[in-house]
């Protein structure tokens, strides 16, 4: 009995050391962790349970019947977070540089099918050379088999993809389906094809970090939601998103003990909006004051920045938050702060999490650059998302709402269930200079008239008054009581139920 006890520990021990000292030390020299470590780091301790320990492939191409590693390159399982359960799966880089075989992702799919059946979210932690190129197809099939689970899982289990070194090829596609992608500077990258292949097909001169690191994910293409500075912080990061999300599309959002009076009044937001109404203001600003102790997740910080998405707690539950951004761009609607704000609402939509809307609008951008891009169709995104979500919807106008970009950001028209505006708010068609000039085109010599002309149509339509009348505002709001107000509109939103006609599903403007 002792014989076979010690067998199975000098077996353990093989497959924790994965692929060797020399590879491990290789590994910290580049400022990583091995795939135990993150792990460890990102589970509570102790709380992780592996599955597939002494999984090996089946390969016996080109002489790799002779190099068998335990785990085949992948450490899986389920462990808990802030005491919540999780699945989990890390890529080891120093088993056969973390390629991809058939068990390899046998393994993967594991983990995932359990995740949906369970209803816990799926972590995966990405640090891989790719498809094993010696199993040929078979690794392309394990490719698909983990795609299909992306699918399966997606609006079922919040998925999350950690890119802590090289995702290239086939790989990149199963972290595209996730919810949300975290990378680590300097030291991951993603791209389709590598800086070789790129250089030999369209004689572009490009290095990994430029091609696919995370600031070009980040700021350009819009493909991963945050970078951080390394592997810690990272996972830090991994948890602390994880307690704003529901464990899946079955269960509420966890609530969270506060300590911040709901009815808090903030005198400092009277007098945030500048009485020029050409001058910017920090919306960050509003939702530090509404959010419970100031806390506030931020998604895609660095990618359009116009539009503002994230998470915060309002008597301790989550709510999502959609915020024009008035420093960027004045806060106009864009291709890219579109498609970015629609992710974002459809995901809250998927798992019950209720929407704040900060409306600060004046338009959409023109020009033939957004027009010849589809502005038409990304803008339609937006609009598409917010009237399918049947979530909560509280939104709050603090000044500007002109045109179609008042309707598209959770106005009264795409269901939502309280629409609050300050006294600052102007709700209209256009600005009153661009107005006056339309209506008033005969007297645009006039200097006088037309001054005139523009005070007449501000006093009108440059405050939330008519749109009140109409019953498309709720209620003009002090901006001092808007987080008590906010609380209590969500408050009384939290029994809500609302159903889209049957469907086997829409068909929103890709």
């Amino acid at each position: 009995m002792k014989d076979i006890l010690q067998k199975l520990e000098d077996n353990r021990d093989a497959a924790r050391l994965g692929g060797g000292q020399k590879r491990i030390d290789a590994q910290h020299d580049k400022g990583k962790l091995t795939a135990r470590e993150r792990i460890e780091l990102l589970l509570d301790e102790g709380s992780f349970e592996e599955f597939d320990m002494f999984k090996t492939h089946r390969c016996t191409d080109f002489g790799m019947e002779k190099n068998r590693p335990y785990g085949d390159g992948v450490v899986t399982g389920w462990g808990t977070i802030n005491g919540r359960q999780v699945y989990v799966f890390s890529q080891d880089f120093t088993v056969l540089g973390g390629s991809v075989s058939q068990t390899h992702a046998q393994k993967i799919c594991k983990i995932m099918d359990m995740a949906v059946q369970n209803g816990a979210p799926v972590i995966g932690i990405n640090d891989s050379g790719g498809a094993r190129i010696q199993e040929g197809v078979d690794s392309l099939a394990g490719y698909g088999d983990v795609f299909e689970r992306n699918i399966r899982a997606s609006g079922v289990v919040p998925q999350i993809s950690v890119i802590m070194g090289p995702c290239a090829g086939g790989a990149v596609y199963s972290p595209a389906m996730t919810d949300f992608i975290f990378m680590v500077k300097d030291s991951s990258y993603m791209f389709v094809t590598g800086p070789d292949v790129v250089k030999t097909v369209t004689n572009e001169q490009v290095t990994a970090e430029e091609l696919g690191g995370a600031a070009t994910h980040t700021k350009k293409s819009s493909v991963a939601d945050a970078a951080f500075e390394n592997d810690v912080e990272a996972l830090a990061e991994v948890r602390r998103l994880v307690d704003f999300l529901p464990l899946s599309n079955r269960e509420k959002p966890p609530v969270r003990p506060f300590f911040d009076t709901p009815t808090r009044e903030e005198a400092s937001l009277d007098t945030l909006i500048p009485d020029n109404p050409n001058q910017p203001y920090d919306m960050k600003e509003l939702i530090l004051k509404i959010a419970d102790e100031g806390d506030f997740y931020e998604i895609q910080e660095e990618f359009a920045a116009n539009i503002i998405t994230g998470f915060m707690r309002l008597e301790g539950q989550t709510v999502g938050v959609v915020a024009n951004q008035p420093m960027v761009l004045a806060g106009v609607l864009d291709i890219d702060s579109s498609r970015k704000a629609a992710r974002f609402v459809r995901f809250c939509d998927a798992f019950e999490i209720p929407i704040l809307t900060l409306v600060d609008v004046p338009g959409f951008l023109p020009g033939t650059g957004q027009e010849y891009r589809g502005v038409i169709k990304h803008g339609a995104k937006l609009l598409f998302a917010y009237g399918e979500a049947t979530v909560p919807k509280v939104t709050v106008i603090t000044r500007k709402a002109y045109g179609g970009a008042y309707v598209v950001m959770a106005s009264k028209h795409l269901r939502a269930d309280i629409n609050y505006a300050w006294p600052t708010s102007e709700i209209a068609v256009m600005g009153a200079k661009g107005a006056t000039e339309i209506i008033h085109r005969g007297d645009l010599g006039d200097e006088e008239k037309i001054a005139a002309h523009t005070k007449d149509y501000e006093d009108r339509f440059a405050n939330p008054f008519v749109a009140a009348e109409r019953g498309f505002i709720d209620e003009v709001i002090m901006p001092h009581s808007t987080r008590k107000r906010v609380s209590r509109a969500f408050a009384s939103l939290r029994s809500k139920k609302q159903a889209m006609p049957w469907k086997k599903h829409d068909n929103i403007p890709l």
